[in-house]
């Protein structure tokens, strides 16, 4: 199949900004050398759905010189670079995909990536599995396994398992020390919060934060509203991370009251409908809402759509919804994650972790093909060793190394 993009003469472009991501992702560069040699993934197909921008794009290309067909989707309709795209199917891959498409033309390209019939799958968010399962199953015995990205995805394919329906091996790359320590943490605080300034250009300093799900992203958003300036609110379901979150120097409450006295608002959950009518109903006018879970359901963007009196588009990626009682409430991105719809998404030294993550998982699935009997398993310790010694070697930091009687000491009992 040819590829489907908007224009390939946006690749220069797209191209110019993987250049730029390459000069800032070592382990992937030097992954990618690696694998020009060793081409663990010769004669293996790889269908691959994530945030189609210029860090999954080189992501690509290591894959891709590691001998891999790639075709290549992107995993959120506002998440895909046209331009970087174009440069993919420039450099001899092939990709379905673009920015703003509707649900159906959305669906269309991740069918065309599973046509071809994947032996790996790398996914974010578990689309390309949930539809391997339910409209190609016919491809199934194809697949050598697949690795996931992110939490609710990892979610989608534990609802999977315990079905008994899950049928291939799936790695799961966002519960490894190297991916959510460091992308959840650091890469969702930091991201979130360029996307929600240069979308609004207003201060955060003196305003308040609520911030919904203290799991690592969570974490990463208050970390990082807090070091701007402004007073942060958590709300949560679990009663750990809520002590943790005050021990953390964070407020709490039930977001019913949080409601009522935030500036802006920040999901990270991964459920859906985390703000509701009842919250719309007690916010502030001018509140400011906005996602960064995976699926555009943790705010109630259908509920403000139909009670609205009137929408009106106050800059772009910004949605104001007039409310009955008089009041505006603000969307942002559509209620899609707003580090990537509007915004580039995590730092490219953060997504250099993750991706060597994925990258290194891939080629642990090649190298056991058929050996592995989960359904579900972890990032291989190897791996996140791996990945961590490595890029400490390019922080230029060293550590600490047992000695022989340390490791005698500490795996006897007689102590």
């Amino acid at each position: 199949m040819p590829s489907e993009i908007r224009d390939i003469a946006l690749a220069e472009s797209g191209e110019q900004k993987i250049e730029w991501v390459k000069r800032h992702c070592d382990l992937l560069r030097t992954l990618m050398e690696e694998f020009e040699q060793t081409k663990p993934f010769a004669g293996k197909k790889i269908a691959l759905s994530v945030h189609l921008e210029a860090k999954t794009a080189f992501l690509c290309l290591t894959l891709a010189a590691g001998g891999a067909e790639m075709y290549v989707t992107g995993s959120n309709p506002l998440s895909t670079q046209d331009d970087v795209a174009a440069a993919l199917v420039k450099a001899g891959l092939e990709v379905h995909a673009w920015y703003n498409a509707t649900p159906e033309e959305y669906t269309h390209h991740i069918e065309e990536v599973l046509k071809i019939g994947p032996n790996i799958i790398i996914d974010d968010g578990g689309d390309l599995v949930h539809m391997m399962h339910t409209r190609y199953r016919d491809l199934i015995p194809n697949v050598i396994g697949g690795c996931e990205e992110t939490t609710t995805g990892i979610l989608r394919l534990e609802a999977m398992e315990k079905a008994g329906e899950l049928m291939f091996p799936m790695v799961k790359v966002n519960n490894a020390d190297c991916k959510h320590f460091f992308d959840n943490r650091y890469g969702t605080g930091q991201s979130v919060w360029d996307g929600i300034n240069r979308t609004t250009n207003l201060i955060v300093a003196g305003k308040i934060v609520v911030v919904a799900g203290y799991g690592w992203c969570g974490k990463g958003t208050a970390m990082r509203a807090k070091g701007l300036g402004a007073r942060v609110v958590v709300t949560e379901v679990d009663p750990v991370k809520a002590i943790e979150a005050v021990m953390d120097g964070f407020d709490v409450m039930p977001m019913k009251e949080a409601a009522k006295i935030g500036d802006f608002f920040v999901t990270v959950t991964g459920c859906n409908k985390v703000i509701d009518a009842e919250d719309f109903a007690v916010m502030k006018d001018g509140a400011i809402c906005c996602n960064a879970g995976h699926f555009d359901c943790e705010v109630d963007v259908a509920y403000l759509r139909s009670a609205a009196t009137e929408t009106m588009e106050m800059r772009k990626n910004i949605m104001g919804y007039h409310l009955p009682d008089g009041k505006w409430v603000y969307v942002l991105a559509e209620g899609r994650l707003v580090n990537l719809a509007a915004g580039d998404g995590h730092p490219a030294e953060i997504m250099d972790m993750s991706f060597a993550i994925q990258a290194l998982s891939a080629k642990y699935l090649a190298d056991h093909a058929g050996e592995i009997k989960e359904k579900l398993l972890d990032v291989p310790r190897e791996v996140d060793e791996d990945v961590a010694k490595r890029k400490l070697k390019f922080l230029g930091k060293e550590i600490d190394v047992l000695t022989d009687e340390q490791i005698a000491y500490l795996t006897s009992a007689d102590v």
